[in-house]
This record gives C-alpha cells, structure tokens and sequence, in this order.
C-alpha cells in the first residue's frame, strides 16, 4: 500500500508531527528518510527490507553505501548518499560529544563511535582515540590496515603518533570481521605490548575496544587491563 492510501494519521509525515518521533516504528522514521519506494514496493516495505536485512537500525548504521547497492531500488546514487549523509552526521555527533567531556563519562558512546568508524570494514584496521589530560578526544586515526585475520601493528608507530598528537592518554580499537568480539591471545598480548611502549613517554591506556558490527567489548570492561 502507498503511503498516500493509508489513513491520515497513519502517515509516518503525519504521525510524527502529531504524536512525536517516539511513536514511529524503525522503518517508518526511515521511510521519510527514502521518501519514495519503487514499483511494486510502497517506500515502507522498502524500509522494512532495510531493517530486516542489515539487523535493525544499528546494522544499518554500520553498512557502506556498497552495501546498500544490493538492495533492490537503492541502485541509485541519491537514497543511498542519503543514508550514508546520515552515517556520517551520527559519527561526528558523537565526536563532537567525545571532545566536550571525559571518555569515561560515556564508555558506551566510546564503543558506539568506534562501530560507526570500523564495524563495517570487511578488512581488519587498528585505530587508535588520542586523547587530551581531560580524557577528551583529541583525533581517532586508523594506524594500521590488515587481512580479515591478522593486522601487523608497530608499536613504535603508536608512540610516535600519540606524540605527534600530544596525548595524555589512549583508547587502542581494531574490529573483527568475523563478527566476534572475543580477544585472541594475540590480541591480549599487543595491548600489554603497547601499554608498556607509551608507558616509557607517560601515555596512558585507558582501554582496548573490540568491534564487530552491533556489538563491542572492551578490555576495561572485561579486566584485561
């Protein structure tokens, strides 16, 4: 059914303006992102389709504009620049939160940008949050760039870039392509690795987040650290 044959207060446009954004459903608020559907398909289906196939709304967030190539009536450039406009808009939204107050003021926040930044990538990258002597973000910058299996990280490289950043502190983050979040030894053994490298410039490691898309899981958290 066509957005214009339901009832008034049916309509996602209508409904929101009258009852709040809080009484529409996942793919109603993303339907009058899309606006219009294709043929054979109202916009809301198109929507559910979306929600359904990428995991909700956090899966969403963290596709790739490639991704949504593969949805039927998103082959075109315009929706599709859309969504991932609003990718964006929600990481700097977050950076923006990150660089006003302290790191472990918001832990969750700290988890959900580094899986807007890295969840999605069907390759391994280690990145790392410098941060100021407020725990404020200063920079997140990918460092190092792997196979889905295994990333080669320079510890000195690390050093050198939280020096370049004059950084009091720092959040280490890869992300698993395989879709777990659990740590290998390996894993485990480059944090202390690296711990122990920016200890020699006064650099601390507050924690080492692990992401996948639609969850993380932090060494702090876990008492690796």
């Amino acid at each position: 059914m066509a957005l214009k044959d339901l009832p008034a207060d049916a309509r996602p446009r209508e409904k929101l303006l009258t009852r709040g954004p809080g009484a529409l459903s996942d793919a109603e608020l993303l339907a009058l992102l899309l606006r219009t559907g294709m043929a054979g398909k109202s916009v809301l289906a198109l929507a559910q389709e979306l929600v359904d196939t990428f995991g909700g709304v956090a899966g969403l967030l963290h596709t790739s504009a490639e991704d949504l190539r593969s949805i039927k009536g998103l082959g075109g450039p315009a929706k599709r620049a859309e969504l991932v406009a609003v990718l964006e808009l929600a990481r700097r939204a977050l950076a923006q939160q990150l660089q006003e107050r302290e790191v472990f003021d918001t832990p969750r926040a700290v988890q959900h940008y580094l899986q807007l930044h890295l969840a999605a990538k069907p390759h391994e990258v280690f990145a790392v949050l410098f941060l100021d002597a407020q725990n404020r973000l200063i920079a997140l910058e990918e460092l190092f760039r792997g196979t889905l299996t295994q990333t080669s990280v320079y510890p000195r490289e690390v050093v050198l870039r939280a020096l370049h950043r004059q950084a009091a502190a720092v959040v280490l983050a890869h992300n698993h392509p395989s879709g777990t979040v659990q740590p290998s030894r390996a894993d485990e053994a480059l944090t202390r690795t690296l711990q122990a490298a920016l200890a020699l410039v006064d650099v601390r490691v507050l924690d080492h987040v692990i992401v996948a898309p639609g969850q993380a899981m932090s060494f702090a958290e876990q008492g690796l650290l």
